[in-house]
């Protein structure tokens, strides 16, 4: 998480960030608007200051309370994999930097997101403050649970390792909304459900990722 102390963003770190969407579309990110937020999103001020000099590269880093910002890789394709318009509504599991958050209002969705972590719940709702980024609600909560009080969604999207797809994030999805959520232990598979009626989904994988695990809270 960043100290805040300095929030200065230099032509220096956008023209890494060209370079970082350049690195991007050699791996295959092609949406227009997801690169044109990874150009315009300070990375940097997300992290820690001892990793500041890192941010640019496609890597995870840690952030705290055993969470990583995860590689601009992986926020890339997860966000394109949400086929995103202006106007959708949102919902995000696990806030984390808010890095990914913040990649979503930059493609003007309305976003709700959910941290279990209370730590970071603190750190980045200051942080959102200090930079003006507006999500419609953070919430301190159980991200198995989803948001039953503000569904239906257009899309949600899980920033960690679910071992099973939560059947509440399923039931909060709009009749054409996706779900992007990785599935697995050890290593996940990213996987996109397209909700096609009231009982039916489309499923898709997309191949191997690593992250954090999705914790429940079994109270």
């Amino acid at each position: 998480m960043t100290k805040i102390k300095s929030l200065k963003d230099t032509l220096k770190h956008q023209g890494l960030r060209n370079k970082l969407a350049k690195l991007l579309i050699s791996k295959g990110i092609t949406s227009k608007i997801v690169l044109d937020a990874i150009r315009t999103i300070p990375r940097h001020l997300f992290m820690d200051s001892s990793f500041e000099g890192h941010a640019y590269q496609d890597k995870a880093f840690p952030i705290g309370a055993n969470q990583t910002i995860s590689q601009p890789y992986t926020v890339a394709f997860q966000t394109e994999l949400l086929a995103l318009k202006p106007g959708h509504k949102i919902l995000e599991i696990g806030t984390g930097s808010g890095y990914q958050t913040a990649t979503l209002l930059a493609l003007k969705a309305t976003v709700y997101t959910i941290e279990r972590q209370l730590e970071l719940f603190k750190k980045t709702n200051i942080f959102f403050r200090k930079m003006s980024y507006r999500p419609k609600k953070v919430i301190f909560g159980d991200g198995y649970k989803g948001l039953p009080e503000e569904a239906p969604f257009d899309g949600i999207i899980v920033t960690a390792g679910a071992p099973e797809v939560p059947k509440a994030l399923m039931s909060q999805l709009k009749v054409g909304g996706r779900l992007v959520i990785p599935v697995g232990t050890d290593d996940q598979i990213m996987t996109l459900y397209i909700r096609k009626s009231a009982t039916e989904f489309e499923k898709k994988e997309f191949g191997s990722f690593r992250f954090v695990p999705l914790l429940e809270d079994k109270n």
